[in-house]
């Protein structure tokens, strides 16, 4: 069974984003050379869902490359249709009825890489099975939070914890089953 894992970035006190969807904190922790293991996590993984606000900002910032690679399949949660691009789908349908779907089909894992509302849809309806979530070292004040309040209650299993010279420290658990 194909299982989805969240791989974000959070501040110390659990903002994804500040204000105006900014993510200028994560260059505190970029070094040549270091990529946190996404690469490694990247190779599990043949199956992205994002939201389109995180999408839009990849997009601008990045380019549609660090997503559609042409080796995954890219769903975009969006409320506005709009033409497939190469291997990313636009999806204007149920978030639920979408990872059940692909998590009954056969495949690599799935990524969640946000937003928030997506992250928190997931978690709503107990469908994600793996965190991975680096921790920034800085108090951000306020900004997208993570995880919001309203969702169900979650046991989790501690898999490991990774701390590097940046300060960054990598929290990985599993849902508890």
């Amino acid at each position: 069974m194909r299982k989805i894992s969240l791989f974000i970035a959070s501040s110390l006190d659990g903002y994804i984003a500040k204000p105006n969807n900014d993510l200028n904190f994560l260059k505190l922790v970029e070094k040549e050379g270091e990529d946190y293991g996404y690469a490694k996590f990247t190779d599990t993984i043949d199956t992205l869902i994002i939201g389109r606000k995180t999408y839009d900002y990849v997009l601008k910032e990045i380019g549609s490359s660090h997503y559609d690679n042409g080796q995954r399949d890219v769903y975009v949660v969006t409320r506005t249709q709009r033409p497939q691009v190469g291997r990313t789908t636009f999806y204007t349908g149920s978030l639920n009825d979408l990872v059940k779907q692909l998590k009954s089909e056969n495949g690599k894992n799935i990524y969640c890489d946000g937003g928030a509302e997506i992250i928190n849809e997931l978690l709503k309806n107990d469908l994600v099975d793996e965190f991975i979530i680096s921790i920034v070292p800085i108090l951000l004040g306020n900004g997208t939070s993570l995880f919001k309040d309203g969702r169900p209650e979650l046991l989790l299993e501690f898999v490991t914890a990774k701390t590097f010279d940046t300060g960054l420290i990598q929290l990985h658990y599993k849902r508890k089953k």
